[in-house]
């Protein structure tokens, strides 16, 4: 029997607080620099675009997806169907979900596609239940069906940062990228751990048989170079000694 999500207290967040005194939620400096330009972000070509800053931070040519791209602009699919697809594409699946831990993926997806930071460890774990029961697509189905994501975006809009300008600070939330980077230390330095066990002898690396003793051949070249070393430092001493004592 699966688990129930577990409610958890919401904490207080920029996203949470209504307009008060004329403090809105700051426009995308993208969109006001096209806007200034006279471009139309209206188009489906830009809002694409987005999304995939939206996902991944930059819209390179080797996150895109065609077949997905494609179904939009007949009006196959929604927006929020293109923002689920990147999450399940095999792109998002390399580059974060495997490499991040339940918790941290909820800190990434709700950063990414509810816009905002995680209401503390109680909803880490609710939503890592969720994970554990119905895999990585049922919470991103979850996450996508939710009432919060369709109050705040819907079927078409592309989500984004909900933050604010508060007094004191001249921009609102920090970005979910740089507070949430695509892998944590813990990642990096089992991945530096496991090259240097793994790597064979056709990359120039070291194989697992060397971790605790090389070859044999290895071990015989190795002592001829230091004989030959001890030989020829011996040499030069002798030389220079020599040449010291024949000094008058």
């Amino acid at each position: 029997m699966p688990l129930p999500r577990l409610d958890y207290p919401l904490t207080s967040q920029n996203q949470r607080v209504g307009d008060l005194g004329g403090l809105e939620a700051p426009l995308d400096q993208t969109v006001i620099a096209a806007a200034a330009n006279g471009e139309n972000w209206t188009s489906l070509t830009n809002q694409i675009e987005s999304a995939y800053r939206q996902v991944f931070f930059h819209a390179m040519k080797a996150d895109r997806d065609p077949f997905l791209e494609s179904q939009l602009r007949n009006g196959s699919i929604t927006m929020r169907d293109f923002i689920r697809g990147l999450l399940l594409s095999r792109r998002f699946t390399e580059g974060y979900v495997s490499c991040n831990s339940n918790y941290r993926l909820v800190d990434q997806v709700v950063g990414r596609i509810l816009g905002r930071p995680v209401h503390g460890d109680g909803e880490r774990l609710s939503w890592s239940i969720v994970i554990g029961n119905r895999g990585f697509a049922g919470f991103v189905d979850a996450v996508l069906d939710s009432s919060e994501y369709m109050d705040s975006f819907g079927y078409d809009q592309v989500p984004n940062q909900r933050s604010r300008v508060i007094p004191g600070a001249a921009t609102g939330e920090m970005p979910i990228y740089q507070r949430f980077p695509r892998y944590g230390s813990d990642w990096r330095d089992m991945q530096w751990k496991q090259k240097l066990q793994t790597r064979d002898m056709s990359g120039g690396g070291v194989t697992p048989a060397w971790i605790k003793e090389p070859p044999a051949w290895v071990k015989k070249f190795w002592l001829g170079l230091a004989v030959v070393g001890s030989v020829e430092v011996l040499r030069v001493l002798i030389i220079v000694a020599g040449s010291m004592l024949s000094t008058r």
